[in-house]
């Protein structure tokens, strides 16, 4: 049964059932919520797979959605206490995968190693990976990807303007991360009209693509 304190429940959308044998905690991007289509696209269509996705904001996407005005991500050690809190708020009575879209993975990835080496998660999901600001491709944030020791994969847009397949494969990534490339996908994966391939195409893709990781982490826990 899934135990939340009564201070997380207004900040979590449940998507899939308790009796789910994994969950994932997956946190949004750093200008949309965790209701955003994309978000919940994902997070439904894991959920059609059997697996049971938790999603969470944080502290300065909750102020925005009470104020109806529009704020800056928080400082990054900010992030990374929210996302820290969400998971140690949760029941060990499963494996848990924690992600994110974009800044969320990102933030994620940061605390992987530790919380794997703390037996609190099982993996690492990126959906979009900011390896880069956008129009600065030699601002790296690539260093700690290369000794990650937890299992992540990441799934990329080819032509992510923070992240294009070409860019990426230049990069020292460690043998743990696994990237899975979505046709003609921009950040969120949506391709051009002219590539034959469509956003709703793209997002099945993706979540095919989590589904068979999940699977695999599943089998090794």
């Amino acid at each position: 049964m899934l135990i939340l304190q009564r201070d997380q429940m207004d900040n979590l959308l449940v998507s899939g059932a308790d009796a789910a044998p994994l969950r994932v905690l997956l946190a949004h991007g750093a200008g949309a919520g965790m209701d955003s289509p994309f978000m919940a696209a994902m997070a439904d269509g894991l959920a059609q797979q059997g697996w049971q996705v938790l999603r969470f904001e944080f502290p300065y996407m909750q102020r925005q959605r009470s104020s109806g005005k529009k704020r800056p991500p928080d400082k990054t050690e900010v992030l990374l206490d929210s996302f820290r809190d969400q998971v140690r708020a949760l029941a060990q009575d499963k494996p848990l995968v924690i992600g994110g879209k974009s800044m969320g993975g990102r933030i994620a990835s940061l605390l992987a190693d530790a919380l794997f080496d703390e037996q609190r998660i099982q993996a690492c999901l990126c959906l979009g990976y900011p390896f880069h600001p956008l129009g600065k491709p030699d601002r790296l944030r690539t260093e700690h990807l290369a000794e990650l020791r937890t299992p992540t994969l990441i799934v990329q847009g080819e032509r992510d303007a923070m992240g294009r397949k070409e860019e990426v494969r230049t990069y020292r990534l460690s043998g743990q991360l696994e990237l899975t490339w979505m046709p003609d996908g921009d950040h969120s994966f949506k391709p051009r009209k002219s590539s034959g391939h469509s956003e709703r195409s793209n997002w099945a893709l993706a979540i095919e693509a989590m589904d068979r990781f999940l699977r695999q982490q599943k089998a090794a826990a």
